[in-house]
């Protein structure tokens, strides 16, 4: 039999050829004699590899057929899910879907923080708008982006909750990703500024309503200006064709 690491160790390499689109997905996959002679192991060691993948809802396999790779959406364990968004497989509908998750999470914690949070809270949101707000005129994208982050991370702690967090802390990395990609044009970040600050003040404010419509009006934007400046390409609305936008365009699109 197997030993269990090396089945670990060759199911995290065809995951990898899969989310680097070495394997794509929808495609078939190689014979377990081509992946045995691949990765220089035997047909029952691929064989248990492949188990694995088909246990995550990575791959679908059947007794006597090659198997083939599922859409993303199928797989059923985060981690996976996460290395293939961040790599870019099925990235304008993961990049959606994402959206989508903040959306349902975060207006409720955007009403819960405006009833929880304590003078300091609402300190540090004013703070990261003023971060924001100061890097969007400095044209520093990373600083942009951190202080984004920082501005919603304050929100999700002010709720008290520590599932809340706890819940987005795996999607750190490729929220992250995200960001920089929806933030990377000027427009972009003077709609996520004006967002920003009716979601402040609405939690300043301690309304529980205001805040999760406020919210909710902050992530359809966001979900706007993804699909009509990154993911459609550049249009007519998009930035000119000189000057800081579209630099930043070009950064997007590099």
């Amino acid at each position: 039999m197997p030993r269990p690491s090396l089945v670990a160790t060759v199911a995290d390499a065809l995951l990898d050829e899969i989310v680097a689109g070495r394997i794509p997905i929808g495609s078939e996959l190689p014979s377990e004699g081509e992946l045995a002679l691949a990765h220089d192991v035997s047909r029952a060691t691929i064989r248990e590899a492949l188990g694995r993948l088909q246990g995550l809802n990575v791959i679908d396999a059947r007794r006597g057929k090659r198997g083939t790779v599922n859409p993303v959406a199928r797989w059923s364990d985060l981690e996976p899910i996460l290395r293939a968004t961040a790599s870019g497989t099925d990235s304008a509908e993961a990049s959606l879907h994402l959206i989508e998750v903040r959306e349902m999470i975060e207006t409720g914690a955007s009403a819960l923080a405006a009833v929880r949070r304590s003078d300091a809270d609402l300190a540090r949101l004013e703070e990261e708008l003023a971060r924001m707000t100061a890097a969007h005129e400095a044209g520093d994208l990373a600083a942009f982006v951190a202080a984004d982050i920082a501005f919603h991370d304050v929100i999700l702690a002010a709720t008290g909750n520590v599932f809340v967090a706890a819940v987005f802390a795996p999607l750190a990395k490729v929220m992250r990703a995200k960001r920089e990609q929806t933030s990377a044009l000027v427009q972009i970040q003077r709609n996520a500024l004006a967002k920003h600050h009716a979601v402040l003040e609405a939690i300043r404010a301690a309304d529980a309503d205001a805040s999760r419509v406020a919210m909710a009006d902050h992530i359809a934007q966001t979900a706007e200006d993804l699909r009509r400046y990154v993911l459609s390409g550049p249009t007519s609305d998009g930035p000119a064709s000189s000057g800081p936008d579209a630099d930043s365009a070009r950064a997007a699109r590099a």
